[in-house]
């Protein structure tokens, strides 16, 4: 017999949206205005991603175990221009991929985590260390000293690649969906976020591989036999690294132990993007600053219009992108939970209904002290 749902389920601070999830709809509310901001600023995300994708593995590729990698943000085009616009800033900002390639790789989590501690991984990592520094008899003698130093610079490189990889999916979804909103077909947030979950279901089962050359010899790092997914093995671990935990951000909050402002559980760390304040943007040592900044280059017309439109206009430009920015990771986090769920949220078979509130009280006890109530004021 399937128990009904209990009082106290009814008195969950965040009851509301979990009935709006079974209803179909999503965690942020459908408007005409916050479905321009969503599309507008996940095109925008959409061409950063490229960008951000790109250099990603071409790092983990080209710049496999080089120790001091000055020229990793120019993609192999090292000029004069080039290096005068890195110089003056007129570039994009690769440094906030990295930030959060190092919260995967320092959350772990998931199949691909797992197999960076196997033997198996280690026997690949040491055969393409050792065929980088042939001839090299200072880093092999490090390296016997310090065995786990540069086993741990390749995971890192694998970290770069899964990364890439995962973002290359990403941002064809968001270009694709900007092009379907640009021809009409789509006017309602609930359709941006089925089409979020298309995206994810096409690739969910696509392979994530990382090789590298040297000398002309391939050195798989992980081969296709390792199994390793897209959605299970690298969307399911970003979300929950980057949109939920996230790490502290200098400046902000104290490092200092004993103030005890930051929890000694990771697993409770609630700086991901779900949960950041749009206010601090702008301020030094933000991460989210540099994606802003990029976005802000590629902002399309209508919504470049939008914000015009406000008290402050571009004075706050890039909070006012910060929070729609937070407007569309919601979107993206409702296709993730209802492609998760253990049944269809619609539903309307009793025990699976009482399986899948079970499930979304577990997401919604997360989401109290996010900002899902405050993007839908």
């Amino acid at each position: 017999m399937v128990n009904t749902p209990t009082k106290s389920l009814e008195r969950h601070p965040l009851i509301d949206y979990i009935q709006r999830l079974e209803r179909g709809e999503a965690l942020l509310q459908d408007s005409p205005q916050n479905v321009t901001e969503v599309v507008g600023i996940l095109k925008s995300y959409g061409v950063v991603l490229d960008a951000y994708s790109r250099n990603l593995i071409y790092t983990s590729q080209h710049q496999f175990l080089v120790l001091f990698p000055f020229f990793k943000y120019f993609n192999g085009d090292v000029s004069p221009s080039r290096l005068v616009k890195h110089w003056w800033h007129d570039r994009i900002n690769f440094e906030y991929a990295e930030y959060c390639m190092k919260a995967m790789f320092w959350h772990g989590g998931g199949a691909l985590d797992e197999y960076l501690d196997t033997p198996e991984f280690r026997q690949r990592a040491k055969q393409a260390i050792q065929a980088r520094w042939q001839g090299n008899p200072f880093l092999l003698t490090l390296n016997k000293i310090f065995p786990e130093f540069l086993p741990e610079q390749v995971r890192v490189m694998a970290y770069y690649s899964a990364l890439g990889q995962f973002w290359r999916v990403m941002s064809d979804i968001f270009i694709e969906l900007s092009d379907r909103y640009d021809h009409g077909e789509i006017q309602h947030i609930p359709q941006v976020v089925q089409h979020i979950l298309d995206g994810l279901v096409a690739d969910a089962s696509r392979p994530i591989t990382y090789q590298v050359e040297i000398r002309g010899q391939t050195y798989p790092i992980i081969p296709p036999e390792v199994g390793l997914t897209f959605l299970m093995d690298t969307a399911v671990p970003y979300v929950e690294a980057v949109f939920f935990r996230g790490t502290p951000f200098p400046g902000t909050i104290s490092y200092n132990a004993q103030a005890y402002q930051i929890p000694g559980d990771q697993a409770s760390f609630t700086y991901g993007a779900l949960y950041a304040d749009p206010l601090p943007v702008g301020g030094s040592g933000i991460p989210p600053t540099l994606l802003m900044q990029d976005m802000r280059h590629y902002l399309p017309d209508y919504l470049h219009q939008i914000y015009q439109t406000t008290q402050r206009q571009e004075d706050d430009l890039l909070v006012q992108i910060c929070a729609t920015f937070q407007k569309s990771m919601f979107c993206v986090t409702t296709a993730a939970i209802t492609g998760l769920a253990p049944h269809p949220l619609n539903t309307t078979d009793p025990a699976e209904k009482a399986a899948n509130r079970e499930y979304l009280v577990g997401w919604m006890n997360r989401f109290i002290t996010s900002r899902v109530e405050a993007i839908n004021r």
